[in-house]
């Protein structure tokens, strides 16, 4: 497994990303993540051909317990309006379950909360695996009808956020193909 130094920090702290950058043009890589049902209120598990057939936006996330990672979900919530009507938001992070329904109830977030607490191999596939914290790195991945990658962004400052707009535009650039 690629191990990258260098590009990642917060503050003056160095991270270590495990797994390659993906690139646009790839296929993405299947996923097994989890999220709170709340109808049943079970723990249910979703793989990327789950939610196939339309465009995608993964926000990934390190921890709804961190402020920038809880205005970044609140700023894609925002966003979710301006979507074309076969596009998602899926907020990815370690966060259990239960945790991450928590949060969408205090906050009124209702796009899809995704769980990747049980494994690092999501990390790791996407290349975003932070091995000093156990987190996942702040990055963007829009996905096409064909679970094609039309864009990737990798936030190398952990304190900031991500480049909605660039999104945003790859997501428009995605229903037109």
């Amino acid at each position: 497994m690629e191990e990258r130094m260098g590009e990642v920090f917060a503050d003056t702290k160095q991270l270590t990303v495990i797994g390659r950058r993906l690139l646009p043009g790839e296929t993405a890589p299947d996923f097994c993540l989890q999220y709170l049902d709340l109808v049943d209120l079970a723990v249910q598990t979703v793989h990327l051909a789950d939610v196939a057939g339309q465009i995608r936006v993964l926000s990934v996330i390190n921890s709804l317990q961190r402020h920038m990672c809880q205005v970044s979900t609140q700023r894609w919530e925002t966003l979710r309006t301006a979507l074309p009507p076969d596009a998602c938001i899926y907020t990815i992070s370690m966060d259990p379950p239960q945790e991450q329904a928590d949060f969408q109830d205090r906050t009124g977030v209702l796009h899809q909360a995704l769980s990747a607490q049980h494994s690092a191999q999501f990390g790791q596939d996407y290349g975003v695996w932070l091995q000093e914290w156990h987190l996942l790195q702040r990055s963007v991945f829009v996905l096409d009808r064909a679970d094609r990658l039309v864009y990737a962004e990798y936030v190398a400052d952990q304190l900031r956020e991500p480049d909605y707009a660039a999104a945003m535009q790859a997501v428009q650039q995605a229903t037109v193909h």
